[in-house]
């Protein structure tokens, strides 16, 4: 079975959805995991903004880079430039995507704002997930 590993700063909002989309859309086509180069723990607003969307992140946990250096992935998805400036050569043999999507840690503004700018990310990480699903995963698989 092919593995996908997504990789960000902190593992606690992006690399998260993505995680989530891309579990969604693979089914059993795939082992998904994400990791940070640090760790911050799952963003609440994280959680609420996939649940609103039916996708169940909470019982998801936030993991270092270095939890997965025996696992050979198929597939490394940075989606943030940072994490593709401080992990360019894990693992070598992966091959390597990159999408530097918004943080939506950083959104600032009212409530309704900051929980507009998260689902807007988390509508750029699901469009993303899905096509990569559909071009890398379902038809190696089908």
């Amino acid at each position: 079975m092919q593995k996908v590993l997504v990789l960000c700063t902190g593992n606690s909002c992006r690399s998260q959805m993505a995680e989530g989309y891309l579990r969604y859309f693979a089914g059993n086509a795939a082992e998904i995991y994400s990791a940070g180069v640090e760790t911050h723990g799952v963003n609440p607003r994280a959680i609420a903004t996939m649940a609103e969307d039916g996708i169940d992140i909470a019982g998801h946990t936030s993991n270092n880079i270095s939890e997965y250096a025996g696992i050979q992935f198929d597939y490394v998805i940075t989606v943030c430039d940072n994490a593709k400036e401080r992990c360019p050569v894990f693992p070598s043999s992966a091959a390597r995507f990159h999408e530097n999507f918004p943080d939506p840690a950083k959104a600032t503004g009212t409530e309704a704002e900051i929980s507009q700018q998260f689902r807007a990310v988390r509508h750029i990480i699901r469009n993303y997930c899905e096509k990569f699903v559909s071009s890398h995963l379902k038809s190696v698989t089908a």
